[in-house]
């Protein structure tokens, strides 16, 4: 009599160091905000008397690498709900936890902006100012009145989502699934190798090319139709991230090589920011900046992947809130803006009461609204128990 083994079916492995790097994808949006009254020149929501060139030349190092850091890891983790549940189960997860959120929370994260900025300006006696520019008469016109602000990205997001589907649609119908999928693997191990990069960057090449500047990284789509400089970057980004996930052992490998990418990445960014207003031709300005974006977008990757393997559960904490802290920080931080701004206190004060009293408002509405009930169900995927005590929610 034959015994019948059973194999042992293993769950996935918790990629905690990619958790924590979303986390640090949005968190660093919230920053990037925080710093807009303090870029000189600047036109904003809300500006400060006091300006500072650190806030630009911070301002600029997170324009760098931000969104394609977090378009490479939505590519990837979009791959890997694909291959667990399905093409469909995936277009309609991200159509509820990505599209859906835009249009729900766009009144609260992005109407009440204008309302904000006029009501700071009245009290201050200035004019307001408004970092959307302006737009040609016609569609466009009209659609800015609906502009996506802030919430840009996901829109974007939801775009490179349906487009990556498409072509996996055609690449399995071409080339069958067995072949389109060896495919990928290939990519996905070049993309992996030292020089890897190259064929990265190119796309983030192109969307600045595209854009005729680097002033300000890749500009933000004013509305919600596709522009082609964003979509051209961003797309190859989330591209690239799905392409790691199809070859085993990619980010592995891309940990081997951190000293140097965030060597190559520090070098190219101070070469990139000195010769951005000394006319050099686009061309090199735009290679300094996509290779020095990719070169942080890598290195990075590979610190986390090498150091973060554990699970940290106040980084676990704080990637579940970073979603629903994007959302809505914005109001929060202009409203605070506008009650500091004519106050003649220093810089690093003003930007640490802002920090903590919006982290403070940020975390504890996720924990007692969000977390555990069905708005974290809707945007995390499940309820999750409350840190200030036990839910039944």
């Amino acid at each position: 009599m034959t015994t019948r083994t059973v194999p042992t079916v293993r769950r996935p492995t918790r990629l905690h160091g990619l958790d924590t790097l979303r986390a640090v994808a949005l968190g660093l949006g919230i920053v990037l905000h925080s710093l807009m009254p303090f870029i000189p020149g600047l036109p904003w929501l809300i500006t400060d008397p006091q300006s500072t060139d650190v806030a630009t030349a911070t301002s600029y190092w997170i324009h760098l690498f931000r969104m394609v850091l977090f378009m490479l890891l939505a590519g990837f983790f979009g791959r890997m709900i694909v291959e667990r549940r399905g093409a469909r189960s995936y277009a309609k997860d991200r159509a509820l936890r990505i599209g859906l959120p835009v249009v729900v929370f766009w009144p609260v994260a992005v109407f009440s902006l204008g309302g904000l900025a006029a009501i700071g300006a009245s009290l201050r006696g200035v004019e307001p100012l408004s970092p959307v520019p302006p737009v040609s008469p016609g569609i466009a016109e009209v659609l800015m009145l609906a502009s996506p602000g802030q919430l840009w990205f996901l829109v974007v997001l939801v775009q490179c989502v349906f487009i990556a589907l498409a072509v996996r649609a055609l690449a399995r119908r071409a080339l069958g699934e067995a072949r389109s999928g060896q495919v990928a693997r290939r990519i996905g191990t070049l993309l992996a190798a030292p020089g890897g990069i190259v064929l990265a960057a190119l796309p983030y090449l192109a969307g600045l090319l595209l854009q005729q500047t680097v002033v300000g990284g890749i500009h933000p789509p004013p509305t919600i139709l596709p522009m082609p400089s964003a979509l051209t970057a961003y797309l190859g980004a989330f591209a690239v991230g799905w392409f790691l996930h199809a070859a085993p052992g990619a980010l592995d490998r891309i940990a081997g090589h951190w000293p140097v990418q965030l060597a190559v990445g520090a070098v190219l960014a101070v070469v990139g920011f000195r010769i951005e207003d000394t006319g050099a031709p686009l061309m090199i300005q735009a290679a300094l900046i996509a290779f020095a974006g990719w070169a942080w977008t890598l290195g990075l990757i590979g610190v986390c992947m090498r150091y973060l393997t554990r699970e940290n559960r106040v980084m676990r904490y704080l990637a579940d809130a970073s979603y629903w802290s994007y959302l809505l920080h914005l109001p929060i931080l202009v409203a605070l803006g506008i009650a500091l701004a004519d106050l003649a206190w220093p810089i690093p004060v003003k930007l640490a009461i802002t920090w903590a009293i919006t982290a403070a408002v940020l975390l504890l509405s996720y924990d007692l609204l969000v977390r555990s009930t069905w708005i974290g169900t809707w945007l995390n995927g499940r309820r999750m128990p409350r840190a200030l005590g036990s839910s039944r929610g």
